[in-house]
Order: structure tokens, then sequence, then C-alpha cells
């Protein structure tokens, strides 16, 4: 039977390359949570790249952690930078729920960002225990 910290962390790895994968295959899916404010495309003058952009590269972090994860030597200092990553994308799901709650939101997506942002919370304590593993 494998050990419970080998199961944790190839989950892990395997729900971060499926999202890098989906970001690649279906960015719309991530379009809400990337705050207008970051995006040149929303008429904000600080973005600095189009909120497709955005979901681009978020896609590249995820897939670095899959390879940091699976390598014994560099999983804690991964397991780490994942939680700050969990962390930072949280800011953006608080930003989602925020503009789903308000008056362009739709009973749908006041659904769906109001279980997308609890999620986190899971994501990032099984990232934070991965640095153990």
């Amino acid at each position: 039977m494998p050990r419970v910290d080998t199961v944790k962390t190839w989950g892990l790895a395997a729900l971060l390359g499926a999202s890098a994968i989906n970001h690649l295959r279906n960015p719309a899916f991530y379009y809400p949570v990337v705050p207008p404010s970051l995006c040149s495309d929303k008429g904000d003058k600080r973005g600095v790249m189009t909120r497709h952009q955005w979901v681009l590269a978020s896609a590249a972090p995820e897939a670095l952690a899959v390879a940091g994860l699976l390598i014994p030597r560099t999983r804690k200092v991964t397991a780490i930078a994942t939680t700050i990553m969990f962390v930072g994308f949280t800011a953006g799901h608080v930003s989602a729920l925020r503009r789903a709650i308000g008056p362009e939101g739709t009973a749908a997506s006041k659904r769906i960002h109001a279980i997308r942002l609890p999620l986190q919370i899971p994501l990032i304590a099984w990232a934070w225990s991965v640095r153990k593993a």
C-alpha cells in the first residue's frame, strides 16, 4: 500500500497538471477569476496582459509545480511556492465572487464563485502539507 505522503504528493501533482492543461484547453473557464484591474483588455491602464494571456501564463507555474513536487530534492520548496500560489489565486476568487454578487452577476455565477472560493482553503492546506512529504 502506498504511503499517505506519496499519495498526497502525486495527487496534488496530478491536480496541478490537469489544471495546467485545462488552462490551455479551456481558458474561458478561468476568465472570471482574473481581476479586471490586471487586464489590459478591460480598460484598466495598469493591466499588463489581456485576460487570455493571464490565464495562459498561469498554466506555467502549475506545470512547473508538477515537476517540482515529483522531484524529492525540490519538493519542500515547491510545496511552499505552491501554497503561496494558491494564496495568491484566492485574491482572484474573492474578486470573482464580489463581481458575481454585484449588479452584473448572475445566479449561476454567484453559485459557482461561492463554491470556488472556499475550495482554496483545502488546496492551500494540501499544498502546505506536502512540504513534509
